[in-house]
């Protein structure tokens, strides 16, 4: 895996453009070939992601698959995202943070009770915010398929008892995560509202999404 390598693309040649609040989703359609960035505005801000073949909801995102292909529990530059299905649905082809979660999953309202206190379940959390997505892009999702997110900038470390630790985000404001895709796929986006963890500083803060047009588009 190559790490961190910042990309050439110009984000004024960008063909869409757009900034998600702290809190809320974001749902659009990549085509083949086009390129996706992240870009964490304000620093260690969490962005947990779905990705699904376009064509075919049911070939999702995998964890499993994408840590068993590249050998590693952190994605950075280089790393294939697959799917359920072995379908390579986009490659990492830039990343100037330098590492990623794939483990820590998305906070519920449940998982804010058990991890923090019971006074915290009326709080906002990501699962709430993919159920939002999947309503509203209505294309015949259900809450069934929202599944193991990537938390893109989120600091997640494993322990060598093998044990996770929500620990200080190692991203900065600017920094980003570019992708390519491979096949035409839904990406997803909860913006995290958490704020019971460090990783995201207590504080959570916009992030910015860009396509561009690769070649052929």
């Amino acid at each position: 895996m190559s790490g961190i390598v910042e990309s050439n693309l110009d984000a004024a040649n960008a063909v869409y453009r757009a900034v998600i609040p702290a809190g809320e989703p974001w749902v659009r359609e990549v085509r083949k070939g086009q390129y996706f960035r992240i870009v964490d505005l304000g620093g260690n801000q969490a962005v947990d992601t779905l990705f699904y073949n376009a064509h075919d909801y049911s070939d999702r995102f995998s964890a499993q698959d994408t840590i068993r292909e590249q050998r590693n529990i952190y994605l950075t530059t280089g790393t294939r995202l697959m799917s359920n299905g072995g379908t390579a649905l986009l490659t990492i082809v830039a990343d100037t943070c330098g590492r990623h979660d794939t483990l820590g999953g998305a906070c519920a309202n449940e998982s804010n009770m058990v991890r923090y206190a019971i006074e915290k379940r009326h709080m906002h959390a990501c699962r709430s915010s993919f159920l939002k997505a999947v309503t509203e892009w209505n294309q015949g999702m259900t809450k069934r398929d929202i599944t193991s997110n990537i938390n893109f900038f989120m600091n997640v470390p494993v322990t060598p008892e093998g044990k996770l630790t929500f620990e200080d985000g190692i991203s900065e404001p600017g920094k980003y995560v570019e992708m390519r895709a491979e096949t035409d796929v839904l990406a997803m986006i909860s913006n995290c509202p958490q704020l019971n963890n460090p990783c995201n500083g207590y504080d959570p803060t916009p992030v910015e999404v860009l396509i561009w047009d690769g070649p052929g588009n």
